[in-house]
């Protein structure tokens, strides 16, 4: 099986296009932790060290505290790929946490976004 490029690419380079696609929405800085805790379990001193030490998206999940569970609720399309088909499970938890800043710069509400 092939590594994907994309595992290797540190989360600190994705990290500030997350936050200004949520400013731009109105949403804050604290939106999207609030989104990327759900999914991860990291809080915001763990992302802060997650952009601090530059690990790669294949370590930021490895060591994320708790994955949720209802993260297999997330649907829809992402990069041309319905993110429910994804094979691999890290491609699929990257595209996970990408479809949920979509949502949220797409002004979807929060608490809808969280799948409560």
């Amino acid at each position: 099986m092939t590594r994907h490029r994309i595992f290797g690419i540190p989360f600190a380079d994705i990290y500030p296009h997350y936050v200004t696609k949520a400013q731009k929405k109105g949403y804050t800085v604290a939106d999207l932790h609030t989104v990327l805790e759900w999914l991860t379990g990291y809080d915001d001193a763990g992302i802060a060290e997650a952009v601090a030490d530059q690990r790669d998206l294949e370590t930021f999940f490895a060591q994320a505290p708790k994955l949720n569970p209802n993260a297999g609720l997330i649907t829809g399309v992402i990069c041309g790929y319905r993110v429910e088909e994804i094979e691999d499970p890290l491609m699929q938890r990257i595209r996970w946490m990408d479809k949920l800043v979509d949502e949220l710069a797409k002004g979807k509400k929060v608490a809808s976004i969280l799948r409560s």
